[in-house]
C-alpha cells in the first residue's frame, strides 16, 4: 500500500498555494469587471488599460487581493469546522442511541435467563401441572452426551431430489467446491439440507480435536488477516474476499466470532467459513463469539432465520450446531506475540487456565449449569459471624438494589393489579421476581472460575478507566482498564490484543496506549451508512495494517450529510419506540415532578424523569431537539408531547386488548419471543392455548404483576386467526409490530 510521499511546503511572499492564486484572480476580475483579462490587467499582457497602472500600484493592488483571499480562507476554514464538528456531535449521539439499546437489550436478556436458572434449579410451586411444564420445557433442551451426534444428525437418510437445482458438495470437499458454494450464494441459491448437516458433522470432528487456543504463525506467510464480526451480512464477508482474496495457502484467515444473527444471511456464512476450514485447515482459523450460543440466538434471529430457510430438517441443524458452536476454539496466538479473543480480559484472565478448560460442554453461558464449588453469600456470611449487612460483599447489595429498581418501574401498569413491596401475590402459582432475582444469587450455585474465564473473553469490554468492574451496561463481562491490558501483556509476555465485539464507526478503534485493537467487519450495522466495516492485516513484523469499506451501492452514494442524516432519523425512531412502550412510567415520572398540576416542566426536569425510567445514559439535553420539537415558554407540555410521540396502532385486534396489557407487550416483546422459542422446542411456530398461557404465567412472573386468566384467553383468542387452537408465533408478532404515523400539526 503506497503511503503519499509529498510534503507541504512552507507557505511564503513568493510563492502562493494555487487554490489561492485563483481567488485572488477571481476577486480581481470581481473589482475590475469586464474591462479586460485578469492576466492583462495585472500586466501580464498588452491591454491599454494595463499601461495606465503604475508598478507601485500593481504591487499594491496584489498586496490588498492576497489579504482579502486569505481572510475568505479563514472564513471558509472557521465555518467548515464547526460545520463538521456539527456533524460530529450529531453522529456520535446517534451512535450513542444505537449502542445504549443495543446493550440494553443483551442485558434484559441476562436477566431473563437468570430467571430461567432459578426455575431450573430452585422452581417451588404447590401446583404440579406448572412443576411439570417447567421440566418438560427444560428438559427438552439438554443437549445429548454424545458429541458426535451420528444417530441424531443422520444426514444419510435424507435424499437430495432432482429437481433440486442448488449446489453439490462432494466430501472431502475441494477448492472448486468452495467456489461453487460462493457462486450459488450470490445467486440466492440454498444448500440442501443434506449437505448442510454433512458439512456440519464435519466441520465438528475437526473442532473437536482442536485445542482451546490455536496458535499460527506469521512465518509460513506473508500476512494474517483478521476480521471481526459479521453478524449474518454475506455481502460484507464477499467484500473481504473480493478486496483481500480468498483463503488459500498464501493467504491466511483469522475470524473472530459473531458469524450469526441479526443479519439475515447467518447460515449461509456459517458454511462458507466451515468449508474453507476444511478445506484449509491449517489456514483459516475460527474464534468462538458471544452469538455463538443457542440461547442467544433464540432472540436475535438466527434461530428463525434456520427454521425459515430448513423447515423441515432445522430441528436437526440447530442441535447439531450447539456441539458446533461449543467447540469453537476461544482464542488465537499470532506468533506467541499476538492475542485474538472475541470480547477481552480481565484482571482474572489466565491463558494456561483458559487452556484447561473443557470448552465442549460449554453449549451456552447463560444456562450453563453451575458446579459445587460456591462463594461465601449473604446467608452463609451472617452464619459465619457478619450478621450486620453493610459489612456483606458490595456485590450482593448491587443485585439487591437492581431488583429494587426493575420492580419499582414495572408496577406502575395501569389496569394490572400490583404486587406490593417485595412480598410473593398468593394469587400467582409461580414465585415473584424478587424471590427470583434475590433468591437465584442467594441458591444457586455460582459458576466455577472456569467459567468466569470464558465469560470475560467472550463479553468484556475495554474502558479508559483504571481497573477491572463489572460490565452493568452488557449484563455480563467486565469493563477493563489500561493496567489490566498491560498485566495481562506482560505476564503472558505479550504485545498486542486483538478483539471484536463492539461496533466502530470506522470498522476499528485502538485504545490502552495502542495496544487493543478492536475491529469489526460487519458494515451499515445499526442502519445504513452507520459504519464502515474493517479487517487488519498483520505480517512478521506484527505491525497491524487496516483496510475499510462500506457495502452496499445506496450507502455509497451518499455524501456525508445524507449518511448521517438518515442514521439520525433511524436512531430517533428506535428512541421514539422506547419511549411509547414506557408512556405509563413517563406520565407517572412527570407528574410527580410537576406538584401544581400546570402540564408542564422544565426541559432539565424532563430530561432527568425520562433517564429514570429508560436507563439509557443518555446526553437528553443535547438530543432535546429532534425529541421536543414543541415548547410552550420554555417549558414542555408533557401530555402534548406523548400526544405527539404516539404511536399508531393499526391492528384491530390491538383495540381489544387493555392499553396496560398492550404496553407490557410492547415493552418486552424480546423477552416474550425469546419465552416463546424455549417454550416452542421443536421450532415450528406454532404453540398450543395451554402452553400459551403458562407462557403469560412465566413472563408475569418475570415482570411482578399479575394477568388475568380472563386477559390471557382473551389475548389468545384474538391472535388465533384460523381458529385452530394453536398460537402462530410469527402472526403474534405481527399483530404487535409498532408502525410509526406521522403527526401532523394542529
Amino acid at each position: 500500500m503506497q503511503k503519499n510521499s509529498w510534503k507541504k511546503e512552507p507557505l511564503n511572499a513568493n510563492r502562493l498555494p494555487v487554490k489561492t492564486l485563483k481567488a485572488d484572480r477571481a476577486f480581481h476580475k470581481a473589482l475590475i469587471g469586464n474591462k479586460g483579462d485578469y492576466w492583462e490587467t495585472m500586466g501580464c499582457g498588452t491591454s491599454g488599460q494595463n499601461n495606465l497602472l503604475s508598478d507601485s500600484e500593481k504591487g499594491h493592488m496584489l498586496t490588498d487581493a492576497s489579504s482579502q483571499a486569505f481572510k475568505a480562507a479563514v472564513l471558509i476554514q472557521r465555518w467548515y469546522r464547526r460545520y463538521v464538528a456539527r456533524l460530529e456531535m450529531r453522529r456520535r449521539c446517534t451512535w450513542r442511541i444505537f449502542q445504549s439499546i443495543e446493550y440494553s437489550g443483551e442485558q434484559d436478556h441476562l436477566k431473563l435467563n437468570h430467571f430461567f436458572d432459578y426455575l431450573v434449579d430452585q422452581f417451588m410451586s404447590s401446583n404440579s401441572k406448572d412443576r411439570d411444564f417447567i421440566n418438560r420445557v427444560f428438559s427438552e433442551n439438554e443437549i445429548p452426551k454424545d458429541p458426535k451426534l451420528d444417530k441424531a444428525c443422520n444426514y444419510e437418510v435424507i435424499q437430495v431430489p432432482e429437481y433440486y437445482k442448488g449446489p453439490h458438495l462432494s466430501f472431502p470437499l475441494s477448492p472448486d467446491d468452495a467456489t461453487v458454494l460462493l457462486d450459488a450464494f450470490k445467486k440466492e441459491q440454498q444448500l440442501h439440507a443434506r449437505y448442510v448437516l454433512k458439512l456440519f458433522h464435519e466441520t465438528l470432528k475437526h473442532l473437536s480435536q482442536l485445542p482451546n487456543i490455536s496458535n499460527v504463525s506469521t512465518c509460513y506467510s506473508e500476512e494474517i488477516t483478521v476480521c471481526g464480526d459479521l453478524h449474518g451480512q454475506l455481502n460484507d464477508l464477499f467484500l473481504i474476499f473480493y478486496k483481500n482474496g480468498l483463503p488459500s495457502p498464501q493467504k491466511r484467515y483469522v475470524f473472530n466470532g459473531d458469524f450469526v444473527d441479526r443479519g439475515k444471511q447467518s447460515i449461509e456464512i456459517l458454511i462458507i467459513l466451515f468449508a474453507f476450514l476444511l478445506i484449509y485447515p491449517k489456514e483459516v482459523h475460527l474464534n468462538r463469539g458471544n452469538h455463538e450460543d443457542y440461547m442467544i440466538n433464540l432472540r436475535y434471529g438466527f434461530t428463525k432465520e434456520v427454521m425459515r430457510k430448513y423447515r423441515e430438517h432445522g430441528t436437526k441443524i440447530l442441535k447439531l450446531l450447539r456441539h458446533v458452536f461449543s467447540s469453537l476454539p476461544l482464542a488465537t496466538l499470532i506468533d506467541q506475540k499476538v492475542l485474538i479473543v472475541h470480547g477481552g480480559v480481565s484482571d482474572m484472565t489466565d491463558l494456561e487456565q483458559l487452556a484447561q478448560v473443557d470448552r465442549r460442554k460449554i453449549f451456552s453461558l447463560l444456562t450453563q449449569r453451575r458446579k459445587s464449588e460456591k462463594f461465601l453469600r449473604p446467608k452463609e456470611v451472617a452464619t459465619a459471624g457478619i450478621s450486620d449487612v453493610s459489612q456483606q460483599p458490595s456485590f450482593f447489595k448491587r443485585v439487591q438494589q437492581s431488583v429494587i429498581d426493575d420492580l419499582q418501574s414495572c408496577r406502575r401498569l395501569a389496569g394490572l393489579v400490583q404486587n406490593r413491596g417485595l412480598e410473593t401475590s398468593t394469587s400467582t402459582p409461580l414465585a415473584s421476581v424478587s424471590e427470583v432475582d434475590v433468591k437465584s444469587y442467594e441458591s444457586v450455585e455460582v459458576e466455577q472460575s472456569e467459567i468466569k474465564q470464558v465469560i470475560d473473553i467472550l463479553w468484556s469490554d475495554p474502558h479508559p478507566h483504571e481497573g477491572c468492574r463489572m460490565n452493568g451496561e452488557r449484563g455480563g463481562g467486565c469493563y477493563f482498564g489500561p493496567d489490566v491490558t498491560e498485566n495481562i501483556l506482560q505476564k503472558h509476555g505479550l504485545q498486542l490484543l486483538i478483539r471484536s465485539h463492539e461496533c466502530k464507526p470506522e470498522g476499528y478503534e485502538f485504545c490502552h496506549n495502542r495496544k487493543v485493537i478492536t475491529i469489526f467487519s460487519a458494515s451499515n450495522y445499526y442502519a445504513i451508512g452507520s459504519n464502515r466495516g474493517a479487517y487488519l492485516k498483520l505480517g512478521p513484523d506484527l505491525i497491524p495494517h487496516f483496510v475499510q469499506y462500506q457495502g452496499g451501492k445506496m450507502a455509497a452514494q451518499l455524501t456525508m450529510t445524507q449518511r448521517i442524516t438518515r442514521v439520525e432519523e433511524t436512531a430517533y425512531q428506535a428512541l421514539r419506540e422506547r419511549m411509547f412502550a414506557h408512556r405509563s412510567d413517563l406520565i407517572a415520572a412527570f407528574k410527580s415532578i410537576d406538584k401544581k398540576r400546570s402540564g408542564v416542566i422544565t426541559l432539565s426536569d424532563w430530561a432527568t424523569a425520562v433517564e429514570s425510567i429508560l436507563h439509557l445514559g443518555l446526553p437528553w439535553r443535547m438530543l432535546r431537539p429532534q425529541l421536543v420539537p414543541r415548547l410552550v415558554s420554555g417549558k414542555l407540555d408533557y401530555n402534548l408531547w406523548l400526544k405527539d410521540i404516539a404511536m399508531e396502532q393499526k391492528s384491530i385486534n390491538q383495540e381489544r386488548i387493555q392499553s396496560s396489557l398492550l404496553e407490557t407487550i410492547y415493552r418486552n416483546l424480546a423477552n416474550l419471543e425469546t419465552i416463546f422459542n424455549i417454550i416452542d422446542s421443536d421450532h415450528s411456530g406454532l404453540i398450543s392455548f395451554e402452553e400459551f398461557h403458562q407462557t403469560w404465567k412465566l413472563f408475569s412472573t418475570h415482570m411482578n404483576i399479575e394477568i388475568s386468566e380472563s386477559s390471557i384467553s382473551d389475548l389468545a383468542r384474538s391472535i388465533d386467526f384460523n381458529k385452530d387452537g394453536n398460537i402462530d408465533f410469527n402472526e403474534f408478532l405481527e399483530a404487535f409490530r409498532i408502525s410509526t404515523h406521522a403527526q401532523t400539526a394542529d
